[in-house]
């Protein structure tokens, strides 16, 4: 744990002066602070166990590798139990990848899963566990489904959860989304540097 801070941290100092210019970043700090009220959007399971807690280590446009993304990084050892934040049916996956690192050249081993919802959206799980997927193309999935094994495959430089939701604009733009998170304190926007435990 020592060692991904002191990576971490490293980033940080050599990137702080980056700051993302996307609006949707100004409106997700909003959120996050409860300036800004969202009681429509949809409430989100957190995509792992019952009652466990994990710490989020890069959150919405974070200064490591999220400068321009609206996603969550979830810190969780190798072959954790990944579960559905919303049902929805699956329209992209890959479980073949067996290698991961720090180079950009590891991306294409990152095994994922990609989750398209009814109202068109999608969400996505990055970083699995080589063959840990659980669910194949074209397969509906019911909210809160044990769908695969985190790994540390692709673009990484420690085992994680790399989790996005985007959808689709009049345009036909692919356009990053907040999702909010039932936690045991309630439906809320989720921020770095903190555990949020999943409710029974």
């Amino acid at each position: 744990m020592k060692n991904i801070l002191l990576f971490l941290f490293s980033i940080l100092i050599f990137s702080s002066c980056y700051v993302s210019s996307n609006p949707l970043r100004s409106e997700i700090k909003k959120l996050q602070k409860g300036k800004l009220k969202d009681d429509s959007s949809f409430v989100y399971s957190l995509p792992y166990e019952q009652k466990k807690r994990y710490l989020i280590v890069q959150g919405y446009f974070g200064q490591f590798t999220h400068r321009e993304r609206a996603a969550l990084d979830f810190k969780m050892r190798e072959g954790t139990k990944i579960f559905a934040a919303r049902g929805g049916v699956v329209i992209r996956m890959k479980e073949d990848g067996d290698k991961g690192g720090r180079k950009r050249n590891y991306r294409q081993y990152g095994n994922y899963i990609v989750i398209q919802h009814a109202d068109s959206s999608r969400t996505g799980y990055w970083h699995l566990q080589k063959d840990g997927v659980l669910v194949n193309v074209g397969d509906t999935v019911i909210q809160n489904q044990h769908i695969a094994y985190s790994g540390n495959t692709g673009y990484t430089a420690f085992p994680h959860l790399h989790f996005i939701a985007w959808r689709y604009n009049e345009k036909r733009e692919w356009q990053q989304m907040a999702t909010r998170f039932a936690t045991k304190k309630g439906a809320k926007y989720l921020r770095a540097w903190r555990r949020y435990r999943k409710p029974s």
